[in-house]
């Protein structure tokens, strides 16, 4: 199995309609993504003194950061107008490999910051909200 390329894999943000089409979000250097779970805990007198999880139960979410140098473009000013109204939309992340995983996010997070002479750049934090598919 080899390496995939970090720069292959892509956050795309959808244009709203349905079924959405998805444009790249430009200019990202570093992109990061978690999937957390929460276990329930089942753990009886019969266990044997070993702590026992229920497969399937607990909340699930995916988390992805990522940060990069602001270019204007149109997904960037999607992802800061869903900043500013708190609105949750349709996104993908996708692989090298071709895998895809889609679903909603609200964006945590989203900040700017600049040197004088320098690029502006900005970091965000996308939050899932219902159910991480992959495609």
């Amino acid at each position: 199995m080899t390496a995939q390329k970090g720069s292959a894999f892509l956050l795309k943000i959808g244009d709203g309609a349905q079924p959405p089409s998805y444009e790249t979000v430009a200019g990202l250097r570093t992109t990061q993504m978690s999937i957390n779970g929460d276990t329930v805990v089942v753990t009886h007198k019969e266990s044997g003194g070993w702590r026992d999880l229920l497969s399937g139960a607990g909340t699930r979410s995916v988390s992805v950061s990522a940060s990069g140098i602001f270019l204007g473009s149109n997904a960037e000013t999607l992802i800061r107008s869903h900043a500013l109204a708190g609105t949750i939309d349709d996104y993908e992340l996708s692989f090298e490999d071709g895998e895809k995983l889609v679903g909603r996010f609200l964006v945590q997070r989203l900040d700017y910051a600049g040197d004088f002479n320098g690029e502006r750049n900005y970091t965000l934090q996308l939050e899932s909200s219902g159910a991480v598919l992959p495609v």
